[in-house]
């Protein structure tokens, strides 16, 4: 087959999925609103069935809830009457997905399954099916045709299932006032709930805060640049920061001066350094870093101690990426 072909087969799928998605925004209405609204204010979890290729699709339905502030949980149609409608309670919500809606799975769990739950809705493509008749409020995800030259295998229609889903989802998201902040403490290790939750605390190793004072000898500030993996030293009078050290600063000290030997670590230190909460986002460290186009910052506590420090490449190798 040749490429050109292959191309044409794949635009024509694409462009078949597109239309029937477009279908659905006819079908935003107040039943639409109504099961949104009845999913909000539902004091229970969000039972998402389904069967088949349906199945993915609820599954998918589920992890984004639950990702974006509403409990819920799968149930196989086809092992609800085998004990896993142990799993809804009276006050949960019940959202079937099936295309036909009538499938032999739906028809025999969807008595105890309506039983059950407070409501059900039905996300079907069939709305005069078995499963719409018994549902509370019916989601038309009908579609004219499955994308592919015999319209055999379920294509388009569960594309249109997903996006259905999608846009429930989000829209519950943002009737719950479901936030960045939110979404990063339901994912903390993954780099996107990193870069919404970690904070400078959450990174810093407190076993290397390299510092001298700042009546320290050269001799003693290459020991502990050297003794440190930053490339920077705090220079401290007593317990409060008056500068850094850095390798760069160094190198200058030695184009500069011929006798190092009276020098002491105020007189090459920078004064001033950048400094950042343990406290602060971690994605904000490295955005003042980008800022100041500098490699590290000394990070400080509450009360403006010293607590070590945390650098680009630390930053980058945990995950963390600019915006």
């Amino acid at each position: 087959m040749k490429q050109e072909h292959i191309i044409e087969i794949m635009q024509r799928v694409v462009k078949t999925e597109m239309s029937e998605i477009e279908r659905i925004l006819a079908r935003l209405d107040q039943k639409t609103v109504e099961a949104v609204k009845l999913m909000a204010s539902c004091q229970g979890k969000i039972v998402v069935a389904g069967v088949g290729k349906n199945m993915p699709i609820a599954q998918k339905m589920v992890a984004t809830l639950n990702s974006t502030g509403t409990p819920a949980q799968f149930l196989h149609a086809g092992e609800a009457l085998h004990g896993d409608l142990g799993l809804i309670n009276k006050n949960d919500i019940c959202l079937v997905i099936s295309k036909s809606g009538n499938t032999a799975e739906i028809r025999n769990a969807l008595p105890s399954i309506k039983q059950s739950c407070d409501k059900l809705i039905a996300l079907t493509g069939n709305t005069q099916s078995y499963l719409a008749t018994h549902a509370d409020i019916i989601l038309d995800a009908s579609v004219e045709k499955e994308a592919g030259v015999e319209q055999l295998a379920p294509t388009s229609s569960t594309t249109v299932q997903l996006v259905w889903c999608d846009a429930i989802a989000m829209a519950l998201k943002e009737i719950k006032n479901f936030r960045s902040a939110d979404f990063g403490k339901l994912h903390p290790g993954g780099s996107l709930g990193k870069q919404l939750s970690w904070r400078v605390a959450d990174i810093l190793d407190a076993d290397h805060a390299p510092q001298v004072q700042s009546t320290a000898s050269i001799r003693e500030v290459i020991s502990s640049l050297s003794s440190g993996r930053y490339g920077i030293t705090a220079v401290m009078e007593k317990d409060e920061i008056v500068g850094v050290i850095t390798d760069g600063d160094l190198r200058r000290m030695l184009e500069k001066y011929e006798d190092i030997s009276g020098l002491f670590a105020s007189d090459i230190a920078t004064h001033s350094p950048k400094t950042i909460s343990a406290n602060t986002l971690a994605k904000e460290a490295l955005r003042q870093i980008n800022q100041y186009k500098i490699g590290q910052l000394l990070v400080v506590n509450e009360d403006n101690q010293y607590l070590g420090v945390i650098d680009f490449h630390g930053l980058t190798k945990e995950g963390f990426y600019a915006e």
